[in-house]
């Protein structure tokens, strides 16, 4: 018999590897989206409802993200939404200020016309969204924004590097909501970039992009600080 009529659905057709892999993607994506706050507690009953696998399936998925450090896993406790302390946090944010850096360098080595349109594209629409107030809108611009110069990078390596930072998940436990969005300055700075790459200067590209995301590990400091003396 064929196992497509016996079964009847394309949920049943897919591997068990196929299953993992879409499960771990969903729950990594929903991750980094800052859908859970920091510290909650993820059940395995509730996970495989949501993506409508096996909990075994759910179990090697849950692990799998404990080794990449979007989870953690405690006697007593069970899996929990990763925590950052100021320290973790500040290393990763100093760690994509490197890698970041050095894509921008290589987008302006590498881009081509068409990835430079887009680009230009976005910063206009990040500049329409900052005029008429729309936070959510700007937010996105700039996340599309930084995900073009990764692609437009050319470079695998720093890519998949950059992939695995864990920065929404920091940004998602310390960014200061009781400061206006988006930061004063911030779309100059992407505008920098901008005008780096178009004339293909690496030097200046990767600086700019340094000074912009530095940014937000000085805000960190200065938060931190702040917290400190409360």
């Amino acid at each position: 018999m064929n196992p497509k009529h016996h079964d009847g659905t394309a949920e049943a057709e897919k591997s068990p590897s196929t299953r993992q892999s879409q499960a771990y993607e969903g729950l990594r994506a929903l991750l980094r989206s800052g859908t859970f706050a920091p510290g909650t507690r993820l059940t395995e009953a509730d996970l495989t409802q949501r993506f409508g696998v096996s909990r075994s399936t759910m179990r090697a998925v849950l692990v799998q993200l404990a080794q990449e450090g979007y989870v953690t896993s405690e006697v007593n406790r069970g899996v929990r939404t990763r925590d950052f302390t100021v320290e973790e946090a500040l290393d990763i944010l100093e760690a994509r200020e490197t890698l970041e850096a050095a894509l921008a360098g290589k987008a302006a080595e590498r881009a081509t016309e068409e990835e430079i349109e887009e680009l230009r594209r976005t910063l206009q629409l990040m500049a329409d969204c900052q005029a008429n107030g729309d936070e959510a809108g700007y937010s996105q611009g700039n996340r599309t924004f930084h995900q073009q110069i990764k692609r437009a990078a050319h470079q695998q390596t720093l890519a998949r590097a950059y992939d695995t930072l864990l920065y929404p998940l920091v940004m998602r436990q310390y960014r200061d909501l009781t400061v206006p969005h988006p930061r004063t300055g911030s779309l100059e700075e992407h505008q920098a970039i901008f005008l780096a790459v178009l004339t293909r200067n690496p030097e200046a590209a990767a600086a700019a992009m340094r000074h912009h995301v530095g940014s937000a590990r000085r805000a960190l400091l200065l938060r931190s600080a702040r917290d400190a003396e409360d």
